[in-house]
């Protein structure tokens, strides 16, 4: 991928309005055209069967440079601005078919790489970042476990520190994206489980040591080509340099990173929207019925449309929420509400596109009905629609 010139806050606030404008703009289309020509190696039937995570795909990602966009080229990242990687993975998005694929993607970038490169330490950066940006490592992001659902800071994993200032690690974390796979996994722990979410603490744990147990791949409705699952960790010896940030910031350190996930998780699901939208359309175009063409039919046509504004509407709030981040301002609510749309437009589009293309579209076969599976999950990760509702409503004042 090419390296654009870094920008200043005005420069990225234009190109945001530019991404806006331009669905098709150049950074999106080439990005499809790549996806669309390079990450099929695959047979996507058999491995949404399988739940088969296509590591050959995920190591063409690395090498046309997708896990370097959001590192700072200091870093040995592309250091693209937020308008060029939320175009790149709408792309991603767009030109892939496999929904696992990309929502992983994003998931690394967003989540694990974000949370190195803004709090790791140098030497942390170092041993990490490069690794994932060239596809060898893969890193998770664990705060759930098992009973703790949307309660996210009330969790039973600790980290005990002793004396030589080392730390062991011992609890359990649940539904992680990579989690039955990843090389490294950020950790939040309890430090002081008298001081409640302030005595959280994140820790950088490597899958190898003594006493971390990968749990094996949960299987899912949908995105089951994304590998996830439970972490297990049993008197785990960590060094203090280990920890992420300093004791007691990992709340800060969550609530960050979940923010940015929140705020630009779907972008490659808007792809797949983009995607739905146009097999849809070209759909109505052949398929006849009655000797017409069925979009001619006012219910189909109908349908495509609200199929159009929902897509456009979730991509607006999603380019809403970075211009609130590049803007400098709190962007909670609008994260919130880039999340909170984007995952229920995920699932009306998908629902729509199901009922246009018929039987066709509840076999699997045609891969309509898988895009509806993946879509559900939506609904619940980075926090589900009903937390998304609670938080907006607490922003106006009423919740």
């Amino acid at each position: 991928m090419n390296q654009p010139a870094e920008r200043s806050t005005d420069e990225e606030l234009l190109a945001l309005a530019h991404a806006i404008a331009d669905p098709d703009h150049p950074v999106k289309r080439d990005m499809a055209t790549w996806a669309a020509g390079s990450l099929a190696g695959h047979d996507r039937l058999d491995a949404d069967a399988s739940s088969a995570f296509a590591v050959d795909d995920w190591r063409r990602c690395a090498d046309h440079g997708v896990f370097r966009l959001m590192v700072p080229r200091e870093l040995g990242g592309a250091g693209c601005g937020i308008a060029d990687v939320l175009l790149a993975l709408e792309g991603l998005g767009k030109g892939c078919r496999d929904n696992g694929l990309t929502f992983a993607v994003g998931s690394q970038v967003l989540s694990t790489q974000d949370a190195l490169v803004e709090f790791g330490s140098a030497e942390q950066q170092r041993r990490w970042l490069q690794p994932m940006m060239d596809g060898s490592a893969i890193g998770a992001f664990a705060m759930t476990e098992p009973e703790t659902g949307s309660d996210a800071y009330n969790i039973s994993t600790t980290a005990e520190r002793r004396p030589d200032g080392s730390y062991v690690v011992n609890g359990h974390k649940a539904y992680i994206t990579f989690g039955s796979v990843c090389d490294m996994v950020v950790t939040f722990a309890s430090t002081d489980p008298s001081a409640g979410q302030w005595g959280l603490s994140a820790f950088l744990v490597p899958c190898d040591l003594d006493g971390v147990e990968r749990l094996g791949n949960r299987e899912k409705m949908g995105m089951r080509t994304t590998p996830f699952g439970d972490i297990g960790f049993t008197d785990v010896v960590v060094p203090e340099s280990a920890l992420l940030g300093r004791e007691g910031a990992g709340a800060s350190i969550f609530n960050a990173v979940l923010q940015v996930e929140r705020a630009f998780v779907f972008a490659t699901q808007i792809g797949a929207l983009d995607r739905q939208l146009d097999e849809a359309i070209r759909y109505a175009q052949e398929r006849e019925q009655g000797g017409r063409r069925i979009g001619e039919y006012q219910a189909i046509a109908h349908r495509l449309v609200d199929m159009k504004q929902r897509h456009e509407t979730a991509r607006l709030f999603l380019y809403r929420a970075a211009i609130a981040m590049v803007s400098g301002r709190d962007f909670t609510l609008s994260a919130a509400l880039a999340k909170l749309v984007g995952s229920e437009t995920g699932v009306s589009v998908a629902l729509d596109a199901g009922t246009i293309h018929g039987a066709k579209g509840y076999v699997t076969e045609f891969e309509v009905e898988r895009n509806l599976r993946d879509a559900v999950g939506g609904l619940v990760y980075s926090g589900t629609s009903d937390i998304q509702r609670n938080i907006i409503a607490r922003l106006l004042g009423v919740g």
